[in-house]
């Protein structure tokens, strides 16, 4: 699992910002909030324009990274306030008793400029893509002879003939993982398909531009009676009481519909909540069914507050070993009912990112009510 993740000079976050899911409280209670003495499930908090949503993205960055799925590319990058030139991202990992740490410096979106891997504090790798093109490395640790680690660089060097830009910045992990016959326990492994199952997902209230698209695959996964039965108590699970029917129309494709004395087509009558529900049930269930990390930006935009309520819970009965990352403005979620003051942050302006429970002198218990002692200011000071 992730165990910390610490981030230094990426858009609005100038200063280091660090996620510890390590750092866990004695509470006795919301423990289905922790896996492994981890936190599993936690929900942040912050005023509009705080970088909860650039947080998210440069948590997943590494997905991007080593799986090579596409970055987010929406204008600056670097902290616009900083004289520094590079933005640095540290993940720490922990797969039963191995530490591993990935760390890598970027210039942009798509420029490394460092690389390094280090296992319980062993240097494996250490790669630099300047000009020097200095590769310190564990041959023994990745079963590799000298001369196959040194076609990275040549590689690299075909790409800059070719000014293939992309191509020439793969990471040094990702080429390792692809090109070297690593054992089937190798921590490589585990950390490649971590982050290859890390989503982020913005929550959508609309069908979109074209929604026929869209959704003609996920009602072509609704053709299995069994899938059909679930989505429909997933909706009625979190409120929506209803009955579904999948019809077949005469241009072969599927249509969606309320079951009534009279069918009621899903597209148009659906409100914008329960059009919300779909698209995240829809997009959990393409995502992979071995979904490491969620995170979930603004997730009950669009819901009453028993509904989102509801969807925690769910994702903590239905997804109870994924970590996953909600970001709320939702207050009536603040309570030791649904979580627990070390897994409710504050996100401050500043971009420092702070516990509950680290941010107040009072020791909280159980029996507090952290939405009244919210609202009140007591946790003002780290906002």
């Amino acid at each position: 699992m992730l165990r910390k993740f610490e981030l230094t000079n990426y858009k609005n976050f100038k200063d280091n910002i660090v996620i510890d899911f390590g750092e866990v409280g004695g509470y006795q209670f919301g423990i289905d909030c922790i896996t492994s003495n981890t936190i599993s499930k936690m929900l942040i908090y912050g005023r509009n324009a705080t970088g909860k949503t650039n947080l998210g993205k440069a948590l997943i960055d590494i997905a991007s990274t080593l799986a090579g799925y596409t970055r987010f590319n929406d204008g600056v990058f670097l902290n616009a306030d900083s004289e520094e030139d590079v933005a640095l991202f540290v993940y720490t990992f922990k797969f039963g008793v191995k530490e591993v740490i990935y760390k890598y410096v970027r210039l942009s979106e798509t420029e490394l400029k460092e690389e390094e891997l280090l296992v319980d504090g062993k240097q494996i790798f250490k790669c630099y893509f300047g000009n020097e093109k200095i590769i310190k490395c564990d041959l023994d640790y990745l079963n590799a002879e000298e001369t196959v680690i040194s076609r990275f660089w040549q590689s690299k060097d075909v790409d800059d003939e070719t000014q293939s830009y992309t191509v020439q910045q793969i990471p040094f992990l990702r080429w390792v993982i692809n090109n070297i016959a690593l054992k089937s326990d190798s921590v490589l492994l585990r950390v490649a398909d971590y982050a290859k199952n890390m989503v982020m997902m913005t929550v959508s209230g609309s069908l979109g531009i074209n929604p026929r698209r869209m959704y003609d695959k996920f009602f072509e996964y609704l053709e299995d009676e069994r899938e059909l039965k679930e989505f429909e108590e997933f909706l009625n699970y979190m409120g929506v009481e209803c009955k579904l029917v999948l019809k077949k129309l005469p241009d072969g494709q599927s249509e969606l519909y309320f079951k009534h004395n009279k069918l009621i087509p899903f597209y148009e009558n659906a409100s914008s909540g329960t059009i919300a529900l779909m698209n995240v049930y829809r997009r959990l269930v393409f995502a992979s069914k071995n979904i490491s990390l969620i995170y979930l930006d603004e997730f009950d935009a669009f819901y009453h507050y028993e509904m989102a309520e509801n969807l925690v819970k769910y994702f903590k009965q239905m997804l109870p070993n994924c970590q996953m990352i909600l970001t709320t403005h939702n207050t009536n979620l603040m309570t030791n009912r649904l979580m627990r003051p070390d897994c409710l942050f504050v996100l401050s302006r500043s971009g420092k990112l702070t516990a509950l429970c680290d941010a107040t002198t009072r020791e909280l218990r159980e029996g507090h009510n952290l939405e009244k002692m919210y609202i009140s200011g007591e946790f003002e000071a780290y906002e």
